[in-house]
């Protein structure tokens, strides 16, 4: 069993079925034998980008989240300090959660992102 993190550009693809979702990538989000988690962070940038009109979003999408057989990661204390402790690689608060998220609960992080592997986390190529 592998616990994956999906990065929000990837739940997007996911829920989308958007090509740029790589083959692989499918697969083991689409394994039942692993643990697909979503993050809070994601949920909230999604939120945010749809208010902006940047994104077109379901109206809830912790529904979406548990409709795809997936689990909901809340964002702890731990997590939150964790992530403002993060060289500075990358600018994005989203994405210095989930970074965080990762590292706190040993999750491999399904993303495209190029800043990711700075922090030493195990990564699933999304494109792939």
């Amino acid at each position: 069993m592998t616990k994956l993190l999906l990065d929000t550009h990837v739940f997007i693809w996911w829920i989308s079925g958007n090509e740029l979702l790589g083959e692989n990538a499918r697969e083991m989000i689409a394994n039942p034998v692993n643990e697909v988690y979503v993050s809070a962070a994601t949920v909230w940038e999604m939120s945010i980008k749809k208010q902006l009109g940047k994104l077109e979003a379901p109206d809830d999408i912790e529904q979406v989240v548990t409709q795809s057989g997936f689990l909901p990661l809340p964002i702890s204390m731990f997590h939150a300090q964790q992530a403002g402790t993060l060289p500075t690689h990358h600018k994005d608060p989203f994405d210095r959660m989930l970074i965080a998220q990762a590292q706190a609960d040993g999750l491999v992080v399904v993303t495209k992102d190029e800043f990711f592997p700075h922090y030493g986390i195990r990564l699933l190529d999304a494109t792939k």
